[in-house]
């Protein structure tokens, strides 16, 4: 499925000593891309939030294949992979302007509760978002647009 990149212009700030891209923006860079996805779909973490609800990272990891680096305009997906109401997991691919991939990632999410943070399951807590989030891991795992 070909969902809308995040597209990201390297800042001078992100390189290091090297010129290349500081390991730890990729992964700043996929929650970008992972905030643009759920916003196109509809859903707004404030408003999750307001209600009482945390989406914590539990899980993350970052394949390098190349170097990105200064002045270089990057695309980042993010694909939501897998959602059972409590994890939802993500996929990601870094890619330079000539479509090259620089970086594979993945990230895993639990909802919690903003007050006793417990897991909880998003089905009887907002099930107007758990719809809209099973109906977009069911996109990218069909490839459907």
């Amino acid at each position: 499925m070909n969902l809308k990149p995040c597209t990201h212009r390297v800042a001078y700030y992100e390189t290091d000593q090297m010129g290349i891209v500081h390991h730890s923006n990729y992964i700043r860079w996929f929650e970008e891309a992972r905030d643009e996805v759920v916003r196109e779909y509809g859903i707004d973490y404030r408003q999750i939030e307001a209600q009482g609800v945390l989406m914590p990272v539990v899980n993350v990891a970052c394949d390098y294949k190349s170097a990105a680096k200064y002045g270089d305009e990057v695309k980042i997906y993010a694909f939501p992979c897998y959602f059972n109401g409590i994890r939802l997991r993500y996929e990601y691919e870094v890619r330079g302007e000539d479509g090259s991939l620089i970086v594979t990632g993945r990230s895993e999410h639990c909802f919690i509760d903003a007050l006793t943070r417990k897991p909880l399951n998003l089905k009887t807590r907002m099930p107007q978002y758990c719809e809209t989030l099973s109906r977009l891991v069911d996109r990218v795992k069909g490839g459907q647009e």
